[in-house]
């Protein structure tokens, strides 16, 4: 039992030996992994790398995106500020002519009004004039009538041309006028 005891041993002890040189060379890779800066640089370049490339494209997908968005959302802005624009163009034109209708109507109305008002002046000035003539008339009549015969037809042309009377009556004012102040010269000296 010796021999089989220490045959299970020796196996025991390969078997114990093979695992451990296993885990030795494994321990030895990771070592010779960590101080290999060279390869790990590169492996860590390499991944890096990839993470930015894809993080580019990641980028470059968003952004086109967002162009998009902003894109459509400029239109509808677009699009909205140029139906306001057109509404309030279209709300001045409005109001414009509505103004113009307004102004129009006050218009005709102040030339309605101006024109009744001309109307009924012209018709007042006339009623006056035709008053004013007929006491003239009748002033005139009984002034006639109170004249003497012979004086009757030039004091009739006098009346009816009033003009020449005052010429001929300023005249002889002057005249009047001259011959006092020639008296007045005339008692001084």
């Amino acid at each position: 039992m010796t021999d089989r005891a220490a045959a299970d041993g020796a196996a025991e002890l390969r078997k114990q030996i093979a695992q451990t040189r296993s885990q030795l060379g494994s321990t030895v890779e990771e070592l010779a992994a960590k101080t290999d800066l060279r390869g790990r640089a590169k492996a860590r370049a390499a991944d890096l790398r990839d993470r930015a490339g894809a993080m580019t494209v990641q980028l470059r997908s968003t952004a086109a995106q967002a162009g998009h968005t902003v894109q459509e959302k400029a239109k509808g802005a677009g699009h909205a500020v140029q139906e306001k624009a057109s509404h309030a163009g279209h709300t001045v034109q409005e109001r414009a002519a509505h103004a113009g209708h307004t102004a129009q109507e006050k218009a005709a109305h102040a030339k309605h009004t101006s024109r009744s008002r001309v109307e009924d002046t012209r018709h007042q000035l006339q009623d006056r004039g035709a008053h004013v003539a007929t006491g003239v008339r009748d002033k005139a009549s009984r002034a006639e009538s109170g004249v003497p015969a012979p004086l009757r037809a030039p004091v009739g042309f006098a009346m009816r041309h009033p003009r020449p009377v005052v010429i001929v009556a300023a005249a002889g004012a002057v005249i009047v006028a001259a011959g006092v102040l020639g008296r007045r010269r005339a008692s001084r000296c």
